[in-house]
């Protein structure tokens, strides 16, 4: 740097202005009404040090006005404080879709949240005896008749169902389970590491693809507290296999006197098969062939808020109840609100019109590709080429894998396909679609009725070209 360029870069920086000055702009003042006066202090500082480094490496020819320092400043507080959990408009025709939130609530189980957080609540307050409660009381009735199970309690999630029922009922004796359900889900939640956490030991029996009773009935030792199974609920294995039925594994294990324990994952409470869907084994089946604890979600197939469920035996889900560890891993009263309410749909027959998963899983196609021939039709009169195409609706959330529904979805043809979808990412209410054969596809079936003009007006603005 010659000695004009350095007398140009240090009169450049004494024209940037103090913190002090700036904070007696009338837009600073409004940004400490807002945000208060230590992140404001902040945000200027960052801006200053912005222009700085503009400054210092030749990139800036002038300093910028004050105007600009703090609206810049403001830019980057909204940056900082904007929520990184938000909402999203599904369109990739995946109804319980892990990374966009599992299963969305019903406007009931909605309601029932609010409504847990305005105030107090009787979380764990007896009114009849003017004492304290347990909130384990919540949502146990409901779960009792819906599955006819004895007893039940809410956990955190399912993982921890699983966790609590085996370090319980457990811990320090062997659990047999099959080769072929040692399985993997989403976040690296392994069944095996979840037994070895637990203080249980594995015994693993069988192959990947077969397994027989007499499998388990030869692992059977002095030191064996249960038969576990583990229902395949994110993967299948096709071909030449086997295994023994619930039912069977049940009257060995009580032959033995010994526990069948089931972690059935989904939640599935109704048949799946009159939607065009392969069967998937509910928790009601669990328990009538005879587990004795069954462990499912309360996010998946359920289409509740996030949950992990217990339900069997009054005696073991005491025993669950008890535990020093049930504490920790115990729901909280936002997740026991909406999970009665969604639980009421059941009870009250209203689930497939009132539960967000079920109203998509039991669409009929015909009702979609209407939907989805309107969209096209006004994309297409604002510019944007789009057309309908046949396409396939899946389950997600580690249920019913390898099977599909039939659905029609909105095709948008476009130059750049990923600089389509990244624009659409940063929407105020980011669209998340697919990209498959050289188009961007959007599932109607995925897309809630409220977030349809949304859509379309994102559609418009980012896929004009």
């Amino acid at each position: 740097m010659n000695d004009q360029s350095q007398s140009k870069t240090q009169t450049l920086l004494r024209e940037l202005p103090s913190v002090d000055r700036l904070l007696n702009t009338a837009m600073a003042v409004d940004m400490m009404l807002a945000y208060g006066r230590s992140l404001t202090v902040e945000s200027l500082r960052h801006s200053l040090d912005t222009a700085r480094s503009a400054i210092l490496s030749g990139e800036a020819r002038y300093a910028p006005m004050n105007a600009v320092l703090v609206d810049e400043a403001r830019l980057w507080l909204e940056q900082f404080l904007a929520p990184t959990l938000q909402p999203v408009i599904n369109g990739t025709g995946v109804i319980v879709h892990t990374n966009l939130g599992r299963a969305p609530l019903s406007q009931a189980a909605r309601q029932a949240i609010d409504e847990a957080t305005k105030g107090y609540s009787t979380l764990e307050y007896d009114l009849a005896s003017g004492q304290r409660g347990s909130r384990t009381v919540h949502a146990e009735q409901l779960l009792t008749r819906l599955t006819e199970a004895e007893a039940g309690l809410v956990v955190n999630n399912n993982a921890a169902a699983v966790l609590l029922m085996l370090t319980t009922l457990c811990q320090g004796k062997e659990v047999i389970i099959s080769r072929g359900q040692l399985v993997e889900i989403g976040g690296g939640f392994r069944i095996p590491d979840v037994m070895a956490q637990s203080g249980a030991k594995l015994v693993e029996v069988g192959t990947t693809n077969r397994t027989h009773l007499r499998d388990y009935a030869k692992a059977i030792t002095e030191n064996t507290a249960a038969l576990l199974v583990a229902h395949h609920s994110n993967y299948k294995i096709i071909g030449f296999t086997s295994e023994p039925t619930l039912a069977e594994l049940a009257q060995l294990a009580h032959e033995h006197n010994l526990l069948l324990l089931y972690d059935q994952g989904s939640g599935a409470l109704l048949d799946s098969s009159p939607y065009g869907l392969e069967p998937e084994p509910t928790v009601l089946d669990g328990l009538a062939a005879g587990a004795d604890v069954v462990a499912f979600s309360g996010d998946k197939l359920l289409g509740g808020p996030q949950a992990g469920v217990l339900v069997g035996r009054q005696e073991l889900i005491t025993r669950l109840k008890r535990h020093p560890l049930a504490r920790a891993v115990r729901a909280d009263k936002l997740c026991l609100a909406g999970l009665s309410a969604t639980l009421t749909h059941y009870l009250t027959e209203n689930a497939l019109t009132e539960i967000p998963i079920w109203r998509m899983i039991t669409r009929p196609v015909a009702e979609i590709g209407e939907e989805a021939d309107t969209w096209a039709a006004r994309l297409q009169e604002r510019g944007i080429r789009a057309e309908v195409v046949v396409g396939r609706s899946t389950v997600g959330g580690g249920s019913l894998p390898g099977t599909s529904l039939p659905s029609r979805v909105v095709a948008v043809q476009h130059n750049d396909l990923e600089h389509l979808a990244a624009r659409l990412r940063q929407e105020k209410i980011p669209v998340i679609g697919r990209i498959q054969d050289g188009r961007f596809l959007i599932d109607p079936r995925t897309v809630l009725p409220e977030q349809v003009e949304i859509l379309l007006q994102s559609l418009v603005n980012c896929a004009a070209e």
